[in-house]
């Protein structure tokens, strides 16, 4: 199946749709920025991995820099709030976790991508801190971290948000 290229525009409400049809069955993956676990729920429906590491924080982030995001003030307003939402997440896995199809990382992306080898994983699907330095990180932790055929993707690229075309920017260098 041909990939798309990040210049390819596909409407808004057809990306992820399209991403889970390329996505191999019964394939090892990675989610990097989990939130509630919502697109983690329609990957385990539409892909049914064998593996699914969900990698995410869950840190509340104070500062100016953060202001506008998810977990920096706009939904969660502190620790608290961040600690409510992994525990909502372990809660909506359970059974997943109980079976191993499931793994939660309550790690930075950084810190999951050293536990693992390199060649590990058939897809990885980048959405978690979308300034700059950070996707341009994930993107090199994790693409060494990807089979000979593996799929490397994210969210958000080309859109303008509170990371000031951070994920457009990483992607495109």
């Amino acid at each position: 199946r041909a990939v798309p290229s990040p210049s390819m525009r596909i409407p808004r409400r057809e990306t992820r749709r399209f991403l889970l049809r390329m996505l191999p069955r019964a394939s090892v993956g990675a989610e990097i920025g989990v939130w509630r676990g919502d697109f983690s729920a329609r990957i385990l429906r539409a892909v049914r991995p064998a593996k699914l590491h969900l990698i995410d924080p869950w840190a509340f982030q104070a500062g100016d820099a953060y202001r506008d995001a998810w977990y920096g003030g706009k939904l969660a307003a502190d620790q608290a709030a961040m600690d409510e939402i992994h525990l909502g997440v372990t809660r909506r896995f359970a059974r997943q976790i109980a079976a191993g199809v499931v793994e939660v990382h309550r790690s930075s992306s950084a810190e999951a991508a050293s536990a693992f080898p390199a060649a590990y994983f058939d897809w990885v699907y980048v959405d978690g801190d979308h300034l700059y330095e950070a996707v341009r990180a994930d993107l090199e932790l994790f693409g060494s971290k990807l089979k000979a055929a593996g799929l490397l993707a994210g969210d958000d690229y080309g859109l303008p948000g509170w990371w000031e075309d951070g994920v457009t920017r990483a992607v495109d260098d």
